[in-house]
């Protein structure tokens, strides 16, 4: 007898922001049953959107997870963010299923980000089907989307073409079977005839997914060589087993905002992809293998934790291998420490149904409170350890300053803040060592904004954003020798700190060096640590524009000192005037970094985008383009890319994305220079 998990099903959508899938999941649990109204994204009454700042901007910002009965058969759903804003951790969500359900925009097709997701699922290894949405819109074109997914690299096989009559998506045509069908005011289907103005397409596209189906498995190629033919059985058996080996990927139709076409995603997805016993084992860091199966040792990976505003931390597992019910002890592979799990609950958006049935491999389920355990963790039986292999977050690419409304609430902020991290791992949280700003890093400016949002709302603490700071540096170039002298004499015991210093440029990334050429004895050995100190503390408050000093070297070489009125902390401040004093003589000059901008756009913005990096001081390094997708390369100095996500969202119609990385660091030009220093001084003369 077939064991339940033999028809569940745990997969993730994925697209781009825009692509329609949360829109999607709302159908597909509406025809599922699971919900009674099908919602709107423009209403804020979507299942799976349903924090504020989600209804608020129409899209999501988080995943969202839902469970649901198809056939009496279990599925478990995890709608992905698209907005490349909130997906830092998609490779932590594809963890979390067996497979995926893409989603293609059918007015746009393939964008850049599309790209981006494919590569990500590609990386995992996940069987995958293609929903082409939005086939509702005026300017939806199936041809144009179909063909734009050769890009990814990928031997797209179409199920179905769309039927449109007088510019409406009305129904569609199955391939294999050569039937057709047309949806019902409800989302139901009623079988037609075929008609005349899509007969021709229909046979030609059945004869290449035939033909692809039968390339994909070397004896159906035997039997369709020797038979010129293939039975629908052998069509769908092939079908299955090239969608299981990535060889195939299945391409269906639908229009999620008019309830068209969710029970043939459904019906699609229960055939073609793969139960928890069909994936293939998990890696673990040691390299080892763990099967998916509900007979193996106990382990529990979490992706994902939020907040919720009843049950507290919820984190959200997937059963790896073995069989999971409430009030189990399981390791902490990462803390070490055992944690207990009480009540499963099943999640459909914030929805929340008690599990009261053990759950196998594949199974989405919450835990509530769990102590020590955070996103990434992998839970194991004690007995059998295994840790899930994870791979490093990608970087951040943006830092902004917060600040609080009123002083002396800094700490409350950094509070409220390090709550979010625990729910949203992309984010960074830090101090600035040079001022102390309270400094917040994350994806994106939009990213930021709606993290300090979010806190603002749930903590009720005013929290101000402030530009982002740049790390600028300065540097000195030449040589000079100089002369710091202290001295302070007015009754009792005095001070005094004599020292003579060379001090020179040094080549970028040389740092700081520092020597010791006294020689006779003229600065006692116990005050040179001091003359060191006093140089570095004056060269963190820099001389220019406030910033530190980098890249050079200073040698103490002379000096004198007094019996009774020397002092470490004599010879520290003459360490730090005979810095001053270099630092006038050798006329220092300013540092700004620059980073790699790593740009990829459609084609048709290459113009502009090339033009808008000129005009931002940006230095191109190269291009590259590839089936209408342009990656550039470039090296912009960082202030000049602080806010770019939104300029790019404006320039390439939301399409393009980028990724930046520090590089290097070059002098400024001078009205960079005067604008740092004019800033540092407006600073000074207000504090």
């Amino acid at each position: 007898m077939p064991s339940p998990l033999d028809m569940q099903r745990t997969y993730a959508l994925v697209g781009t922001g825009g692509c329609g899938k949360t829109s999607l999941a709302e159908m597909l649990l509406f025809d599922a049953g699971a919900i009674s109204r099908l919602g709107a994204i423009e209403e804020g009454t979507t299942s799976l959107d349903y924090e504020p700042e989600e209804v608020r901007r129409r899209g999501s910002i988080q995943p969202a997870c839902a469970t649901f009965l198809w056939n009496k058969n279990r599925h478990f759903l995890v709608d992905v963010p698209g907005d490349g804003n909130f997906t830092g951790d998609m490779e932590y969500l594809l963890k979390g299923v067996d497979s995926v359900l893409f989603i293609l925009d059918a007015v746009d097709g393939v964008r850049p980000l599309t790209k981006k997701f494919w590569n990500l699922v590609q990386a995992e290894k996940l069987p995958a089907v293609i929903a082409i949405n939005k086939l509702d819109r005026d300017r939806a074109d199936f041809h144009m989307a179909y063909d734009s997914l050769q890009s990814l690299g990928i031997k797209p096989v179409a199920l179905q073409l769309p039927i449109r009559e007088n510019d409406a998506f009305v129904g569609y045509a199955d391939v294999l079977s050569g039937k057709a069908y047309l949806y019902g005011p409800d989302g139901t289907e009623k079988e037609t005839e075929v008609p005349a103005a899509i007969a021709d397409d229909l046979a030609l596209f059945r004869d290449v997914t035939v033909e692809n189906i039968a390339e994909s498995d070397e004896a159906l190629m035997e039997k369709y060589l020797e038979e010129g033919s293939l039975s629908l059985e052998d069509l769908q058996l092939g079908l299955k087993t090239g969608v299981a080996a990535g060889e195939l990927v299945p391409v269906v139709v639908c229009s999620a905002l008019e309830n068209k076409g969710g029970a043939g995603i459904l019906n699609t997805v229960e055939a073609l992809l793969p139960s928890p016993f069909e994936r293939a084992p998990f890696i673990g860091e040691d390299g080892s293998e763990r099967a998916s199966s509900p007979d193996a040792p106990l382990s529990c990976f979490v992706f994902k934790t939020l907040s919720d505003p009843f049950s507290g931390q919820l984190s959200i597992l997937r059963v790896l291998s073995g069989t999971l019910s409430g009030d189990v002890n399981l390791k902490n592979m990462r803390s070490g420490e055992s944690e207990r799990l009480g009540a499963l609950l099943y999640l459909t958006g914030k929805g929340q149904t008690p599990c009261k049935e053990s759950v196998g491999p594949g199974a989405i389920v919450a835990v509530a409170k769990l102590k020590n355990t955070r996103t990434g963790d992998t839970l194991s039986d004690e007995k059998a350890p295994f840790t899930l292999f994870v791979p490093p977050l990608p970087p951040q690419l943006i830092t902004y300053a917060l600040a609080p409304m009123e002083k002396g609430e800094e700490d409350k902020i950094y509070a409220a803040i390090q709550r979010l991290l625990d729910e949203d791992i992309t984010l960074k949280l830090g101090r600035d060592e040079e001022n102390g700003d309270i400094l917040l890093s994350g994806m994106g400016q939009l990213h930021i904004e709606l993290a300090v949002e979010k806190a603002r709302r749930r903590f009720k603490i005013d929290i101000v954003l402030k530009t982002p700071k740049v790390p600028y540096r300065e540097t000195v170039r030449g040589i000079c020798q100089v002369q710091g002298r202290h001295k302070k004499q007015s009754g009792g015991r005095g001070q005094f700190g004599d020292c003579w210093i060379e001090m020179k440029g040094m080549p970028r990334g040389s740092g700081y060096v520092f020597e010791d050429a006294i020689v006779g004895g003229v600065i006692p050995r116990q005050y040179i640590p001091a003359i060191d100190k006093g140089i570095q503390e004056a060269a963190a408050r820099g001389f220019l524009a406030g910033c530190q000093v980098v890249d050079f070297s200073v040698k103490v070489y002379d000096g004198s000192y007094h019996t009774v009125d020397s002092s470490e902390m004599a010879f520290k401040v003459a360490g730090s005037l005979a810095f001053k004093k270099a630092m006038e003589t050798l006329k220092p000059v300013l540092l700004e970094p620059i980073v790699l901008l790593t740009v990829s756009i459609p084609d048709e913005s290459m113009g502009d985008v090339i033009g808008d990096l000129s005009s931002r001081r940006g230095k191109v390094l190269g291009s590259d383009s590839k089936a209408g997708i342009t990656e550039i390369k470039a090296h912009v100095p960082m202030s000049e890319v602080l806010r770019y996500a939104s300029d790019l969202r404006s320039m390439t119609g939301g399409q393009g994305f980028f990724t930046m990385e520090f590089d290097h660091y070059e002098e400024a030009p001078q009205p960079v220079v005067d604008k740092v220093v004019a800033e540092h001084e407006a600073a000074r003369s207000s504090e």
